[in-house]
């Protein structure tokens, strides 16, 4: 329990701003855990951003565009939260 994110996450905390992603046709790591997390943070008043692919694999794309708009969304979050 002492690795698990989920499970040290904590009330008191103010966290920066997280973005989860995942794939519905994970067959590696289940969408779930992402979802759980977000939730979590969620019921606990953090600032969370969330994307899940519905058709993509554990890499998250199932082609080169999908795998462009995963990028986009990820650069987009790292440009915001390096402009805060």
């Amino acid at each position: 329990s002492r690795y698990s994110p989920y499970q040290n996450v904590k009330a008191d905390v103010k966290y920066p701003r997280v973005l989860f992603t995942t794939s519905t046709r994970d067959d590696r790591v289940h969408p779930g855990h992402a979802r759980k997390m977000a939730a979590l943070m969620l019921s606990l008043g953090q600032d969370v951003l969330y994307y899940e692919n519905i058709e993509g694999g554990h890499g998250g794309a199932a082609d080169n565009e999908q795998r462009a708009h995963l990028q986009a969304l990820e650069y987009s979050y790292l440009w915001q939260q390096l402009g805060r």
